[in-house]
């Protein structure tokens, strides 16, 4: 039954190469082949070493000087080794190669590995060790992972990939190239994540220096006395009664304003009473939730047209907004210390949460009302440029990554 389900795939994959040529990110349309460029096998290209791989146990590991690999590198350093040559590690988890994950990487001198990982030695008269890990690390082998419970890209379809090979000397070339072009793409992408942690650190920062460094008239107050607080609504799937929008925490992300036109319509059981009705300028906050990044995430309620409410993982916050400016409260309960506070030492071990009686205890530190609008006004504008610095970053990283894809594209397409 084995042989009979092995031989049903391999005949599966073979019959869908025919039909469909792989892809990946650097996968060119049909073209006239450049001279001495092949199209060989990982089979035909390498000498597959896995027979001579072998695992340890952690109990059973002696500590030693040799590195013990697996898929992704260096597990442990052990007393013996198995290779002693230089050679390229491929990684056997297919779900890695299923998303992309792609793990193929050189080592050299005394090693150990064990079977998470295939050993190849190229035949280094016909192919390059780099060339080989650049496509094996940039290529879409999803077509060559078996298994459902446990993808696997195993030895045998490991063989099967194909690569293109250019002569040595055209291999070098472009190797140098990529090298080249990788380093300073890797130095941009550097900088621009630097510089997106920037912006976003920016906004912050300022956010709670003004908030600490409180000028004078500024007067504290717990939050309970300037704000009362309602839990919201629960709910499930065999509710039968009145359908309306609702809030739920997963409209939260990185928000600071309820997405009212894009709530989800739900049923609940019977009429909904109207103190659980939102209305403009309320506070919404995330008080439980299983990831603690959630927790204490703030939105501010727009202009409500029509009956819609909040799920019971949320609390609403109502003040008089004739006293209490909502933007910046807002801002107030959004920085990261007031986060923390409220946080802090909260729920259990698979759940997090804040609750009322926290919120209560809040203090928050308020000048007069026409200072907070003033306050609001700067935060909203730094903001916005925080939000359009980061913005731009992020284009820029995406713009590299393209880039990086476009190199690959014309490298194994014979066009670089």
């Amino acid at each position: 039954m084995k042989k009979e389900n092995a031989e049903f795939h391999a005949e599966t994959r073979s019959s869908r190469r025919e039909s469909n040529p792989p892809t990946s990110a650097f996968s060119a349309p049909p073209r006239e082949k450049k001279a001495g460029w092949e199209t060989k096998t990982i089979g035909d290209v390498c000498d597959v070493l896995d027979h001579k791989r072998k695992p340890i146990t952690k109990r059973d590991r002696e500590p030693g000087e040799y590195p013990y690999y697996g898929a992704t590198g260096v597990l442990d350093h052990v007393a013996g080794y198995l290779f002693d040559e230089p050679l390229v590690l491929v990684g056997e988890d297919g779900a890695k190669w299923a998303s992309g994950e792609n793990t193929a990487f050189a080592v050299e001198g005394k090693i150990w590995v064990n079977n998470h990982a295939h050993v190849l030695r190229p035949h280094r008269t016909v192919v390059l060790d780099n060339w080989l890990i650049y496509h094996l690390n940039h290529s879409d082998l999803i077509e060559f992972v078996s298994g459902l419970t446990v993808p696997k890209l195993n030895q045998g379809c490991l063989r099967e990939i194909p690569i293109p090979v250019p002569p040595l000397a055209e291999q070098q070339r472009i190797v140098g190239l990529l090298d080249e072009a990788f380093e300073g793409l890797a130095t941009a992408k550097a900088n621009a994540e630097k510089n997106l942690q920037n912006a976003r650190a920016l906004f912050e920062s300022h956010l709670q220096s003004v908030f600490t460094q409180r000028g004078e008239g500024w007067v504290e107050k717990r939050l309970a006395d300037v704000a009362d607080f309602k839990n919201g609504l629960n709910f499930t799937r065999q509710s039968n009664g009145q359908t309306l929008r609702m809030v739920g925490v997963g409209d939260f992300q990185e928000r600071s304003v309820v997405p009212i036109e894009t709530l989800q319509s739900v049923t609940i059981d019977g009429k909904l009473s109207d103190d659980y009705l939102i209305r403009r300028d309320d506070i919404l906050t995330v008080r439980s939730n299983g990831s603690k990044d959630l927790v204490g995430r703030c939105m501010l309620v727009p202009d409500v047209d029509g009956m819609t409410s909040f799920s019971g993982f949320i609390i609403r916050i109502r003040f008089d907004t004739r006293a209490l400016s909502p933007r910046f409260l807002l801002h107030y309960m959004k920085s990261s210390a007031t986060r923390d506070r409220l946080t802090r030492d909260g729920g259990g071990a698979n759940i997090s949460n804040i609750n009322q009686a926290k919120l209560s205890e809040l203090l928050v530190s308020l000048p007069s009302f026409k200072q907070q609008e003033e306050i609001a006004d700067c935060l909203d504008a730094l903001r916005e440029e925080s939000q359009r610095l980061a913005r731009l970053y992020s284009r820029k990283l995406a713009a590299l990554e393209a880039l990086k894809k476009s190199l690959l594209h014309q490298a194994f397409s014979g066009a670089l």
